[in-house]
């Protein structure tokens, strides 16, 4: 059985580095900031689409897992991707506060950051409730530096996309976001595939390429606050 101290070491250990990366990303909306309250709601939104993705990626398993790991990955992808926008819609970009261009990245990467918290304190719970103190280290680094990472930029690809489109026509609107989700989906898996068929060596180049796309997200940034209706 888990211990009290275990789940709180764990959650701990997801949800304060989460928090750095937050504060890092809200503070390329410093002109305009997003309303605190909407924030927390769209991260627990985040956070509570990991239990809801769980159910959907075990269904999934039942039928693909016999088959190709790669066609399953990509599945689990597309609902993951898919509850994070849900929790970015829901608790953000539907509301008024969603009322300038670089808002729909906003939310989308808050609701990524907290899907990733949860999912690195889920993580955390087998070396934690092992006593393994250094193994849940080594795992939350990891996860800090890359899987957090890699939710970001993929669900960025939404916001980006719905960014763009912000004072185009609802149609446009939809077909943008469908054309970033895909772009999201295409990411996510392609980091995953990499690491599925990857020795060591490759894994660090596939998180350098991480780091690439995080820079050029940064410029994403500022084009969209040059953007006017």
């Amino acid at each position: 059985m888990i211990s009290s101290q275990t789940i709180l070491y764990a959650l701990a250990g997801g949800i304060l580095p989460a928090l750095v990366w937050l504060w890092f990303w809200l503070g390329e909306d410093k002109l305009h900031p997003e309303p605190r309250k909407v924030i927390i709601a769209t991260f627990i939104g985040g956070m509570i689409a990991v239990p809801l993705v769980i159910p959907f990626q075990s269904l999934l398993q039942t039928y693909f897992g016999s088959g190709s790991l790669s066609v399953m990955f990509v599945l689990w992808v597309i609902v993951e991707e898919f509850f994070k926008f849900l929790a970015a819609y829901t608790f953000g970009i539907r509301l008024r506060d969603d009322d300038e261009p670089i808002d729909p990245i906003v939310y989308m990467i808050t609701a990524a950051i907290g899907f990733a918290a949860a999912e690195n304190a889920l993580y955390l719970f087998t070396p934690l409730s092992a006593d393994n103190f250094l193994g849940g280290l080594a795992v939350g680094n990891l996860r800090f530096m890359g899987s957090s990472l890699l939710h970001i930029v993929s669900s960025a690809a939404i916001g980006i996309a719905l960014g763009f489109a912000f004072y185009k026509s609802r149609r446009m609107k939809i077909l943008f976001g469908f054309t970033g989700f895909l772009v999201a989906v295409v990411l996510h898996s392609l980091f995953n595939l990499l690491i599925l068929h990857s020795d060591g060596t490759t894994a660090f180049s596939v998180f350098y390429g991480v780091w690439v796309v995080i820079l050029a997200l940064l410029l994403f940034f500022e084009k969209l606050k040059k953007i006017e209706g």
